[in-house]
């Protein structure tokens, strides 16, 4: 299970101010990710991530991290 650290929420929270939806492709990749930091998305990995997106996130514009944003 993918746990940020304090690293990872500061740079997800500097993305999210920018743009929340970029912010949450990050934050699905760094959930798919393996061991090595490595994801296999397939041959069209454009569309996998569509699909994956619309399956994780209700509001893929909406802060995901427990807790809510840093200001």
């Amino acid at each position: 299970m993918f746990k940020p650290n304090r690293r990872f929420r500061r740079d997800y929270d500097r993305c999210f101010r920018k743009d929340p939806a970029a912010a949450n492709v990050f934050l699905l990749l760094a959930e798919l990710a393996d061991g090595k930091g490595q994801v296999g998305l397939g041959p069209s990995p454009e569309e996998e991530i569509q699909k994956l997106m619309r399956a994780r996130f209700n509001d893929p514009k909406a802060y995901q991290l427990p807790g809510g944003p840093k200001r």
